[in-house]
């Protein structure tokens, strides 16, 4: 029977952790949570619940949080997994057709999009609107892959592609170097209009212009070496 991974890396996401993994609960699948180095005791609020919890002693960033999930799926013979942020913005609804994809055999990984739908769309707030825009632009001028999203942490990806993408990047410069590594090892991906829910919480959480500014510029630097 295949199995389905949820990954979840999180960083002091206490107060919001447990309230994101109930909902999937309910789900066929594995929960795996990779504590990335937190300052808070995240593990007080999830320990009762039936989960892999896996732990970085030092925080390392969401991209190595990424590889080590991946890596523990892979050795737990998964078949598919899914990148599913720790704050609470991702809708659980959204994960049957994320993987629907996947299951049919039309392709290796599948990319959530806020942007593929009015609906989804309207509900990203202006400034973060204007972010994205820069993002895509970016992502695509360094991977010649055009998304209609860019820095979009909900994720679905088959035995194949997850068995060959390996994260470097310890830093959000991963998202970009993600869609690198589908170009690089010729995985077929597409896109899925997904809805992201956006709270107070999650928007004093989200990365700032200038985070975006600086993994640019890291990009860039990159190429150049």
């Amino acid at each position: 029977m295949d199995k389905t991974f949820i990954i979840i890396p999180c960083y002091n996401e206490k107060e919001v952790i447990r309230n994101t993994i109930l909902p999937l609960m309910a789900l066929p699948y594995e929960v795996v949570v990779i504590d990335d180095g937190s300052t808070e005791n995240i593990l007080d609020e999830i320990k009762d619940l039936n989960i892999y919890y896996l732990r970085h002693p030092v925080n390392l960033g969401q991209g190595a949080a990424l590889q080590t999930g991946m890596d523990f799926a892979f050795r737990n013979e998964a078949s598919f997994l899914i990148h599913f942020d720790a704050d609470g913005q991702h809708q659980v609804s959204d994960i049957k057709k994320m993987l629907e994809p996947l299951k049919n055999e039309n392709c290796d990984v599948v990319l959530g999009s806020r942007f593929l739908q009015d609906s989804t769309k309207a509900s990203v707030p202006f400034y973060k609107r204007s972010l994205l825009q820069f993002a895509k632009i970016v992502n695509g001028l360094f991977t010649g892959i055009w998304l209609s999203d860019a820095h979009n942490g909900f994720r679905a990806l088959n035995r194949n592609a997850f068995s060959k993408i390996r994260l470097e990047e310890n830093n959000m410069v991963h998202a970009t170097e993600i869609i690198q590594q589908i170009k690089k090892h010729n995985l077929v991906y597409q896109e899925v209009p997904t809805q992201i829910i956006y709270t107070e919480y999650s928007k004093q959480k989200g990365q700032s212009p200038l985070n975006a500014i600086s993994i640019f510029i890291d990009l860039i630097l990159k190429k150049l070496l």
